[in-house]
């Protein structure tokens, strides 16, 4: 079996303690503000408690992706060392960080006639692109090939199911992720918006639901709706600077759904850019992802 490496991208807001044990090289998108540029490297360079402090007052971040030649060196350099390389990376429908990494891909291709990097658009974000590079190191130690681990990954990330609320909407708004009128109306009837990613990997709301106990609550009825195998599973929770709220869900999720671990990690400063401080979301893999329409609570 070739001997291969599987590379992610800082979108996958996995704990840093995990991306150094295991070792797991990544592209960092980055995020620029108060005249200042930073690498999003999983808290490294720019801690998360400083970023969410910076837009509770006032901060109005701009993100970047990596451009072809950032995937082109680290690429390169994994080439050096391994036979083949497996990347996953954030949707495609939220950012365009996985197209610069097919254009690395083809200019290493042209230059070495050598086909030997693979890319997965994950069609997801946060920690439910990170579920899937746990998966497939997961499956790598179990000693599967990289054939084996990107077939599986392609076909089970149309089964992983994403809900995210966001307690400002104006941070939405300002991402262009919805509208002026949608934020000001949203913000005076305190409605909170349930957000999912349909199959394309784009933003969809799902479900306006009014408060955020309600929210949690609705949160915990997917999941026990939606999931499947669940003692099989690691559920996923991402926070913006909400950990009780995290908690909540958590304890909340555990009183409904055996599953076999829950994993909770603050949410990056690129994803949460747009989510904003009080941003809450939980990902599994269970029934189809899309939510076709607009439903009230």
């Amino acid at each position: 079996m070739k001997k291969f490496i599987i590379i992610t991208d800082s979108c996958s807001d996995l704990p840093i303690e995990y991306i150094n044990e295991n070792k797991i090289p990544f592209v960092s998108l980055i995020l620029s503000y108060d005249g200042k540029e930073y690498k999003d490297d999983f808290g490294q360079s720019l801690d998360y408690r400083t970023f969410y402090e910076d837009l509770k007052n006032g901060a109005l971040p701009s993100t970047s992706q990596p451009n072809a030649d950032s995937f082109s060196k680290v690429f390169k350099k994994y080439l050096e060392e391994y036979e083949e390389i497996l990347y996953i990376g954030v949707s495609s429908g939220l950012s365009g960080t996985t197209n610069s990494a097919n254009i690395a891909k083809q200019n290493i291709y042209e230059e070495l006639k050598q086909d030997r990097i693979y890319i997965v658009d994950s069609l997801t974000a946060s920690l439910g692109l990170g579920l899937l590079v746990k998966k497939s190191i997961d499956m790598q130690k179990q000693g599967k090939s990289l054939s084996e681990i990107k077939e599986y990954i392609e076909e089970e990330k149309f089964k992983l199911n994403t809900y995210l609320t966001v307690d400002d909407l104006k941070f939405l708004k300002n991402g262009g992720r919805i509208s002026s009128t949608a934020a000001y109306i949203g913000i005076v009837l305190h409605i909170k918006p349930l957000l999912t990613l349909n199959k394309e990997g784009k933003i969809l709301a799902c479900l306006k639901v009014k408060g955020r106990k309600k929210t949690i609550n609705k949160l915990v009825e997917i999941v026990k709706e939606k999931i499947i195998n669940s003692e099989e599973q690691t559920i996923a929770i991402c926070h913006g600077e909400s950990l009780k709220d995290a908690l909540k869900l958590k304890e909340a999720l555990l009183k409904e759904v055996n599953v076999r671990e829950v994993l909770i990690n603050e949410i990056g400063p690129v994803v949460g850019t747009h989510g904003g401080p009080g941003a809450l979301g939980v990902f599994f893999f269970g029934k189809e992802r899309q939510c076709h329409r607009i439903e009230h609570e």
